[in-house]
């Protein structure tokens, strides 16, 4: 993530179930190039972000639990929801 990233992502504010929820589609929205599901891959913005949106309370509970591994490693300043 770029540094104006990183400060975006620093920026975000509100009640703190909110501002969870809007920090986790962030880093989704900023690093998810692809999702497969059931062989079917998922590559365009526009709809891997709908299909997040749409996604499972196990599937977000999945998507959060590899975010915080790829950020834990690739970005370790950043702290993830």
């Amino acid at each position: 993530m770029s540094p104006k990233t990183r400060r975006e992502y620093a920026s975000i504010g509100g009640v703190r179930e909110d501002a969870w929820q809007r920090q986790v589609e962030f880093l989704f929205e900023r690093l998810a190039v692809r999702w497969t599901i059931h062989d079917l891959p998922i590559e365009r913005q526009k709809e891997l972000l709908a299909r997040f949106r749409a996604a499972s309370t196990d599937e977000r509970a999945w998507i959060r639990r590899v975010l915080r591994e790829h950020v834990a490693e690739w970005f370790p300043e950043v702290a993830a929801p």
